[in-house]
């Protein structure tokens, strides 16, 4: 999409969008669990708000410590099953802090597809180009001959943008010889992905020669205005000593309140996101036009020309030159909870008369 063919709203889309005053079906954006538009979470936010106020001006190394903080850190560690969590006030902050507190410490390696917010400068960009299983071989290869003990990996848990889920099979091949941190970033998977949602920390094996941090946004799938850093009580608890943590305002505590209260709340829009996502591909009659994978509700396409079909039918999906505007455009359909029956046969309806037409 050129920026002449970008659309700009004045509110929250949910799962339609008015723009110049007609109503379009709204099948983008990374707010999966639609919770941004949720009334069950908009009144315990606001119960949040009255009780913690706004925000909290504050640093989190002052001598007022607000037990919502350490509350909702506890059970995020015990929901994703991690030693320890510790929360800042965004995704890219919460990279940052980390990033900046490993370096020094060892050799960094990127895998493509990593997110800025994990890079130390813009010298850090990966290879787009690359595929995750060719950087995979590439790691295993040179590694060992790597002169540096303490090797830290970063990489993303799946790719959002081609709609691909990754294996982490290979972290039994690292080489034993070496100290390694993975770093892995799941704010796309954290949410939707895992048991109950809580993303991929379980799903990996644990090395005895490799420490596993997870680094995700909350604010997609849980729509929070937050980040997250996952790991040992060790680095959790350096992480606090930085300044970066220390100097940073903290995530707003409404927030974290009204998170650590609506559990059933996510489960509930986890489990129509998952019919939503059955549904969906059940009545395309053409699968093989996407990239998709179980249980995710994104469906990546090549078929660009989809994007302007489904907007002259008033529907909006994501379609972007990504990650530079350089780059070929990335279309994909996106589900939410939000969507009724009704907008997902609507919308395979539109998607199967495109894919029947000769191209």
């Amino acid at each position: 999409m050129s920026d002449s063919e970008r659309v700009h709203a004045d509110h929250m889309p949910g799962r339609t969008l008015t723009l110049n005053g007609e109503e379009y079906l709204y099948c983008s954006g990374t707010s999966y669990l639609g919770i941004s538009c949720n009334e069950a979470f908009r009144e315990c936010l606001a119960e949040g708000m009255q009780q913690y106020g706004t925000n909290y001006s504050s640093s989190r190394r002052s001598n007022l410590q607000l037990k919502v903080y350490e509350e909702t850190e506890r059970y995020l560690a015990a929901y994703t099953g991690v030693e320890a969590a510790l929360t800042m006030s965004s995704g890219f902050l919460a990279g940052q802090l980390l990033v900046q507190t490993l370096q020094g410490s060892g050799h960094f390696v990127y895998a493509p597809g990593t997110h800025p917010a994990l890079w130390r400068s813009p010298t850090d960009a990966p290879d787009a180009a690359q595929e995750f299983e060719e950087w995979v071989d590439w790691l295993l290869r040179e590694m060992p001959a790597m002169q540096e003990q303490h090797i830290i990996l970063f990489c993303n848990s799946l790719d959002p943008l081609q709609a691909r889920n990754y294996s982490f099979d290979w972290l039994t091949s690292l080489p034993p010889e070496k100290q390694v941190t993975l770093v892995i970033d799941d704010s796309h998977g954290f949410g939707v992905t895992g048991k109950n949602g809580a993303g991929i920390y379980r799903q990996l094996q644990q090395v005895p020669h490799v420490r596993l941090v997870v680094v995700t946004s909350f604010g997609k799938a849980f729509g929070i205005p937050a980040g997250v850093i996952l790991g040992n009580e060790k680095l959790i608890s350096l992480l606090k000593t930085s300044p970066y943590f220390g100097g940073a305002s903290p995530a707003v505590p409404a927030y974290l309140f009204a998170f650590s209260r609506c559990q059933s709340v996510f489960a509930e829009a986890r489990q129509q996101l998952l019919f939503n996502i059955t549904y969906f591909r059940e009545r395309l009659e053409r699968p093989e036009m996407f990239n998709f994978f179980e249980h995710y509700p994104v469906f990546s396409t090549h078929r660009e020309s989809l994007c302007s079909f489904l907007q002259q039918n008033k529907v909006l999906i994501s379609s972007f030159r990504y990650p530079t505007p350089n780059h070929e455009p990335v279309t994909r359909v996106i589900l939410n909870s939000l969507h009724t029956q009704e907008d997902l046969q609507r919308l395979t309806d539109l998607i199967n008369k495109f894919s029947a037409a000769p191209t």
